[in-house]
């Protein structure tokens, strides 16, 4: 390489995985699980051998964006994909045409988030036309996002 030529990395997030392998046995209720290609919360695992004495692990999940529930039988030896989740709290700006604009820690604005179907939907778009601060918590996983939570904003 010579001296004109230098490569510069800004940031790593776009390069992260979206998911990371975990071994089946490690794998504990409310934790977080890949099954059919969907982020799923774990709400039961139960652990038997089976015929040829390994053990198998039966785990049953809720998707974390629809709220379908899923099942997986898996050998506890064998890895799965656990998805990267994270939460995020956003002031909300605006409410508009079935989007929400939330501000960022850094000061910017996030327009591409979904009002959520559902109760959650009514009270954050009623809330914030009542005149509210309003303050929403987005989980983000696998490229999708939603909005699972609603309160009032901390006062300034």
């Amino acid at each position: 390489m010579s001296d004109e030529e230098h490569e510069t990395f800004e940031s790593v997030g776009a390069g992260a995985s979206l998911t990371y392998p975990m071994q089946c046995s490690a794998l504990r209720k409310n934790g977080f699980v890949v099954i059919k290609g969907r982020p799923c919360k774990i709400i039961d695992s139960t652990s038997k051998t089976g015929k040829h004495g390994h053990a198998k692990v039966n785990m049953t999940a809720t998707d974390i964006f629809t709220g379908k529930k899923l099942e997986d039988v898996s050998p506890s030896t064998h890895n799965m994909e656990v998805p990267n989740v994270t939460r995020t709290e956003y002031n909300v700006l605006d409410v508009d045409d079935g989007f929400l604009s939330l501000m960022t820690d850094a000061g910017t604005t996030k327009d591409d988030v979904k009002v959520p179907e559902g109760d959650l939907g009514k009270q954050i778009v009623n809330e914030f036309a009542a005149g509210k601060d309003l303050s929403v918590t987005v989980i983000t996983a696998m490229g999708e996002e939603a909005v699972i939570a609603v309160k009032d904003a901390p006062k300034a």
